[in-house]
């Protein structure tokens, strides 16, 4: 065996911007505080890029469920309402159904 160290090349791939932004968005409205009070605050930070900031804001303004605030300081508040028992069991059926279509198209 030689005595020089062999360089391993390692690929990171980064996130891109909007994968950041959608993750921070969706951790914080996930958290479980936001989820008792059923609303969250989302502020824009210096490194959230216009293209990317409007694109998950858009996202949000389309989703039915959501109530967005837009405030004076250019924060966004998201308000939502609790979801029934049935409608909670439906989503879960829903994603239930999901995974498995997932699960049943995987050629491995």
């Amino acid at each position: 065996m030689s005595g020089h160290n062999k360089k391993v090349s390692r690929h990171r791939e980064e996130m891109t911007g909007l994968e950041r932004l959608s993750l921070r968005v969706s951790s914080m409205i996930n958290h479980p505080i936001a989820q008792l009070q059923r609303w969250v605050m989302i502020h824009r930070l210096d490194t959230d890029g216009d293209m990317e900031w409007e694109e998950v804001i858009g996202l949000l303004a389309d989703t039915p469920e959501f109530d967005l605030t837009f405030n004076d300081d250019g924060s966004v508040t998201v308000r939502w309402e609790q979801q029934s028992t049935e409608d909670r069991d439906d989503l879960i059926v829903e994603k239930g159904l999901e995974e498995e279509r997932i699960e049943e198209g995987a050629p491995f």
